[in-house]
């Protein structure tokens, strides 16, 4: 059996990443989205860009998996997993995961923006959060920046094809912890849907999904996903 999990923010958020849209409470709070999550935002002020990302992905080396990205980790002991995700943290890969496709790049890879080849030199020490730091810069002379997608960037390719084909070739499909009204990402489960695949909601919060999925569970990923592949037989009635 092969199951592709689609995960967001909401499977993060509970091992304490504040999620994108947390305005009160999370990230959003302190700084402008846009400012720091696009390519004119770069532009237009790199150190700032380049501390904000690196301070994120130092902070990530401390958050563990929790117990949802640990049971889709355990999953690959009876089925054949795929992850498809939009988060940058890389917690799937931690927790154990194997096939793990990033619809929106990950803190733990860099490129240069010019030449787009892989940096993987050592990356500048921060101890604690500052308001700018200077990026490194690549041997043909442009900036290192996150790999990660930008507002009005498009999705990477490879990863993208490896996702609709994740997806199309699933026996269930489960999607965890987004809100669904992001896309492209948005539109895999519609095309799991038109597949005739089962599609199994897991959010605590009300979705657009949630009138079409197969079956829809008002539940945490921490707290859902562990049983659920012991559970689907008697969800699907």
């Amino acid at each position: 059996m092969q199951v592709t999990v689609l995960s967001g923010a909401g499977i993060s958020a509970e091992s304490g990443v504040p999620t994108f849209r947390d305005v009160e409470t999370g990230l959003w709070a302190k700084v402008d989205p846009y400012e720091i999550s696009s390519a004119q935002g770069w532009h237009r002020h790199p150190e700032k860009v380049w501390a904000w990302y690196l301070w994120r992905h130092y902070m990530m080396n401390s958050v563990p998996p929790n117990n949802g990205h640990l049971a889709i980790a355990a999953w690959q002991a009876y089925a054949d997993v795929h992850v498809v995700t939009q988060n940058v943290d890389n917690l799937h890969e931690r927790a154990g995961s194997k096939h793990v496709y990033h619809l929106h790049g990950s803190l733990f890879e860099f490129r240069c923006d010019h030449c787009q080849c892989a940096y993987d030199d050592d990356l500048p020490a921060m101890p604690e959060p500052v308001t700018a730091v200077t990026p490194p810069r690549c041997r043909c002379g442009g900036l290192i920046r996150p790999n990660v997608v930008w507002f009005g960037e498009l999705l990477p390719d490879d990863a993208w094809q490896r996702s609709v084909e994740a997806v199309s070739n699933a026996d269930v499909v489960i999607v965890v912890g987004t809100s669904s009204i992001v896309y492209p990402a948005a539109g895999l489960p519609e095309l799991a849907l038109a597949n005739g695949t089962v599609v199994v909601e897991v959010n605590p919060e009300r979705t657009p999904l949630s009138d079409s999925a197969t079956v829809t569970l008002r539940e945490t990923a921490a707290g859902a996903l562990p049983g659920l592949l012991q559970r689907l037989p008697a969800l699907l009635g």
